[in-house]
């Protein structure tokens, strides 16, 4: 049964029931959503658009919207959604909106509503991307068996990175999108305050890190967009080869800081000069030497990695800490419906720590004290 409602913010445009996706998820409705679309000059203009619900997206509900041959996806948070994640997509319109006429791939921006009175949530509207993500399968045809093609992706990868930093954000309106002074003085604390919210078992090696990554962090660095979660899991490439990178993908921990985190995540995959032979999520037989993707990136980028050794201490810690809210989500809640997917619990249970003793390990191995910095 459904029934049309008014939504949280007193409109309609919104139903709510099990049709479509359940429960107490939201349901769009497709007129009002056209009529939205006509408004913005989107494709497909005339037609009311047809939608299907998607799976993906941890922090948002997505929707396909089909209308003609035109194919786009709308993104908006949930109907539970709260202030902070309401806030959060609000980040996102700006930031895709400042992507606009850049090279860096990504899904481009049809049409937002910052407003919430169209469909009660904000939401906003971007091109369909025709691509592939490797958390579908592994690596799409012919990446699976054809090893020097799959180097590509690596390199894609870390391009895409490269292009990210190098935005002149300033010139693209995101001043004030974060906080770039003291970025690297206020990540021990933070991260460590984060985790004190939902610490549920030690974690040997993380205040080793911690102290290292106080005591060896840049004197200076240049500015730049950072992803945040920049990694395999979270880009899309296009089909066939030559390897190209077809769009960055889900930006909720944006912001500007230091664009040489998001290298050292995508760095996350190696042992030191070379692939991880086993343990990581996807095969990563065939990839460049890790000192082979340091010289693409400081070429397109123009920024120096001669510091890249702070940088994976600090995102295996990080990422470590990131990754234990779910875990201890895992244990709060039990195997129960709804909950954490146990599988999820049990592989963080010990990838969580060995990331944390990576970075210790990392830290354990360098010098002290030693001089920091970049262009």
């Amino acid at each position: 049964m459904c029934r049309e409602c008014y939504s949280l913010y007193g409109e309609r445009g919104v139903r709510n029931g099990r049709s479509m996706s359940g429960a107490g998820e939201t349901q769009l409705d497709p007129s009002v959503l056209g009529r939205w679309l006509d408004a913005n000059d989107a494709p497909g203009g005339g037609d009311e658009p047809l939608l299907k619900q998607l799976k993906g997206g941890s922090q948002n509900t997505l929707y396909l919207i089909e209308r003609g041959p035109e194919r786009m996806v709308l993104r908006m948070p949930g109907a539970r959604a709260d202030a902070a994640r309401v806030d959060g997509l609000l980040r996102e319109i700006r930031l895709v909106t400042a992507l606009s006429g850049t090279d860096v791939p990504h899904a481009a921006l049809v049409a937002a509503d910052d407003t919430g009175t169209v469909l009660g949530m904000p939401f906003y509207v971007m091109q369909a991307i025709d691509g592939w993500s490797p958390m579908h399968g592994g690596w799409q045809a012919p990446f699976d068996t054809d090893l020097p093609a799959r180097r590509g992706l690596a390199f894609q990868l870390v391009e895409g990175a490269a292009k990210l930093g190098r935005v002149d954000w300033r010139a693209q309106g995101l001043e004030g999108f974060g906080r770039p002074d003291g970025f690297h003085e206020r990540q021990v604390d933070r991260w460590l305050k984060f985790l004190d919210a939902y610490k549920v078992r030690e974690l040997p090696g993380l205040d080793e890190a911690a102290d290292w990554l106080r005591n060896n962090r840049p004197a200076h660095y240049k500015p730049g967009i950072m992803h945040g979660d920049y990694q395999f899991a979270n880009v899309m490439f296009a089909h066939g080869e030559p390897a190209r990178l077809a769009a960055i993908v889900d930006w909720e921990m944006t912001t500007v800081g230091d664009p040489l985190l998001d290298l050292a995540w995508a760095l996350l995959g190696y042992d030191g000069e070379e692939p991880r032979a086993d343990g990581f999520y996807l095969d990563m037989r065939g990839m460049p030497t890790r000192n082979e993707l340091l010289e693409h990136y400081e070429a397109v980028s123009g920024l120096s990695t001669e510091n890249i050794d702070y940088y994976l201490v600090l995102a295996n810690w990080k990422l470590g800490i990131v990754l234990e809210k779910t875990y201890a989500a895992g244990v709060r809640t039990g195997p129960q419906k709804g909950g954490v997917d146990p599988a999820i619990t049990e592989t963080f249970g010990s990838m969580i720590p060995q990331l944390i003793a990576t970075a210790a390990g990392l830290a354990r191995a360098l010098p002290a004290n030693r001089p920091t910095g970049g262009r």
